[in-house]
């Protein structure tokens, strides 16, 4: 295994797109860990409080970098050697860190889960201590961080061409899962040779659903290693944290974005336990929940999330799911 570090400027940084003709800015092997630094807004989203620094390779990227059809700055891609169309990508994240002072939130008019009620813009600007891991909130409440990335993922398929940062899909993208905190494991159907991954869209801190249209974005860096899992043909991207198993279903309807998690969890559980689809079914109706992960990325998403504990088996049931367990 061998360790790499990639950091964020304007050769490795892509403005607000996922395309598999993105050409890769690292080349790694699989077990091998990266360490990325990432960046968060656009050029209106910087403050001008001086108490806030504005990250010299922030500025470089939006200096020189052409900016995309979405607003989110990525990092990437990392070309995964071996990796080729049916193959799973497993991410696994080791650790997040915060690399700046500040964070911002943001409404737009005609945007966000609520868009009749507040039609007036408005962007915040608020304090990270780094030290202590809070942000204080303008009416003075102090609340601790939870950082996980809101664009993460890997190539998508040639045939679907230029896509925007915005919407979560097969391949991952615009998650906004903010149960994908550090000691999470991420499994990405692969679609291109290499697989192509990017990571970026820092979030400070986020409540299921990003109802007003952003949590509160900033620069993170993370660490991750890589593990190839070949042909194993999945659908959609899986989480696996220390205490869950999550399954995604990404949709314009809640509804179908519903059925699409359930119905992935059902297949999941199906596979690594041994129980019937029924049997499965009925487990999901009595131990998973299906939460709703954002409301505000056109393409809207659902998690369903079951505790490790309750599958059959305990302490078995994710043999041949994940390398690292």
């Amino acid at each position: 295994m061998e360790r790499h570090h990639l950091s964020a400027s304007p050769k490795t940084v892509h403005w607000g797109e996922w395309d598999a003709r993105i050409p890769p800015v690292l080349s790694v092997k699989s077990g091998d860990s990266i360490r990325i630094e990432t960046l968060s807004g656009e050029p209106e989203d910087l403050p001008e409080d001086e108490r806030f620094v504005v990250l010299q390779d922030h500025q470089e990227v939006l200096a020189n970098v052409r900016r995309g059809p979405g607003p989110h700055l990525l990092t990437g891609p990392i070309h995964v050697e071996g990796a080729e169309p049916g193959d799973v990508l497993e991410v696994r994240i080791e650790d997040i860190t915060l690399r700046q002072n500040w964070g911002w939130n943001l409404q737009l008019p005609l945007h966000g889960t609520l868009p009749h009620e507040f039609p007036e813009a408005r962007r915040l600007h608020l304090p990270i201590d780094t030290s202590d891991q809070t942000v204080t909130l303008p009416w003075g409440r102090r609340m601790k961080c939870r950082p996980f990335f809101g664009n993460i993922g890997v190539a998508p398929p040639p045939s679907f061409g230029k896509l925007s940062s915005v919407e979560p899909r097969v391949f991952g993208g615009n998650i906004d899962n903010k149960e994908f905190v550090a000691g999470t494991t991420l499994l990405f159907p692969v679609f291109v040779s290499g697989a192509l991954f990017s990571v970026g869209d820092g979030h400070a801190l986020q409540g299921d659903g990003e109802v007003c249209l952003t949590a509160i974005e900033t620069a993170l860096a993370g660490t991750f290693t890589l593990q190839l899992q070949k042909q194993k043909n999945r659908k959609l991207p899986i989480g696996i944290t220390s205490t869950a198993l999550i399954t995604m279903g990404f949709h314009p309807s809640l509804d179908n974005a519903a059925e699409i998690a359930l119905s992935q969890m059902v297949a999941l559980i199906a596979e690594i336990s041994g129980l019937s689809r029924q049997d499965a079914y009925t487990l999901c109706s009595i131990a998973a929940d299906l939460r709703i992960t954002q409301t505000v990325d056109r393409e809207k998403g659902v998690h369903c999330v079951i505790s490790r504990e309750d599958l059959p088996s305990f302490g078995q049931e994710l043999k041949g799911l994940s390398t690292f367990e």
